[in-house]
């Protein structure tokens, strides 16, 4: 048959093609919604991954997946005949792959502090969001997204009435000659509430002999340990010290 021909062409618009492109857009519109539902949590508090991200990432691993389902259709149904049916779990495979890089380029880290944890792992899971659509798990595709954002909306609230303990980042800068001993630094954050994380020390040393640590220090407990402009002013007063810093440490 001539590849140009009208009744060629007409396969690609024939009553049953039009039917199998009608429920993909269908698959495609309820993964854009429930992508979006999942976005609006991360856009509400003004992270770089709103609702535009996650409504894409889910309709687009939905639209990879859902084409998997029809292969008799491919190409208006033209297509050569397969040995082997299609396997929707390479395509899987490939989408969380590639979600994966996008995922990790909202991970940020500063210092001790690392950020947008939690924003990739739910589009991770918007991806995982799109697959169940494209495969036709409706129910369970809108049970993950109510999760997902039940979790991202009040998971914090529930983490802050558990027990925790809050880190903070420590840079101490001492009078050339002078650096205190790992034991007194510790007898320091212990007078404000606060414990010296094992092993997170590490030491620098200018050309004038001024030693510079930097380390975590954990609080004794989630209501115990002093706020950070108070901690500034208890470090502050010991005459060792020359310069601070001091952040939050989340991870």
């Amino acid at each position: 048959m001539d590849m140009l021909s009208q009744a060629w062409l007409g396969t690609f618009w024939s009553t049953p093609a039009v039917e199998v492109n009608l429920i993909v857009f269908l698959n495609l519109s309820g993964a854009l919604v429930l992508g979006l539902v999942v976005g609006y949590e991360r856009s509400y508090h003004g992270r770089a991954a709103g609702m535009r991200t996650y409504g894409i990432v889910c309709m687009a691993s939905a639209a990879l997946t859902v084409f998997v389902g029809y292969p008799g259709y491919w190409f208006g149904g033209h297509g050569a005949p397969m040995a082997l049916p299609p396997d929707p779990t390479r395509v899987v495979q490939g989408i969380v792959t590639g979600v994966g890089f996008l995922g990790a380029g909202v991970i940020m880290k500063e210092g001790l502090s690392i950020s947008g944890l939690t924003t990739a792992a739910s589009i991770w899971a918007s991806c995982a969001i799109g697959v169940l659509v494209g495969v036709g798990f409706y129910s369970a595709a809108i049970l993950l997204t109510a999760l997902s954002a039940v979790l991202m909306m009040w998971g914090s609230r529930l983490e802050s009435r558990l027990p925790s303990r809050h880190a903070i980042g420590v840079t101490l800068s001492f009078v050339p000659g002078q650096a205190p001993d790992e034991a007194e630094v510790a007898g320091w954050l212990q007078h404000s509430g606060y414990e010296l994380a094992p092993g997170s020390i590490s030491v620098q040393c200018d050309e004038s002999g001024s030693a510079q640590w930097h380390f975590v220090a954990v609080a004794f407990g989630r209501d115990q340990g002093s706020r950070l402009p108070a901690l500034a002013g208890q470090l502050q007063q010991h005459p060792q010290v020359t310069r601070l810093a001091l952040a939050h440490a989340r991870n």
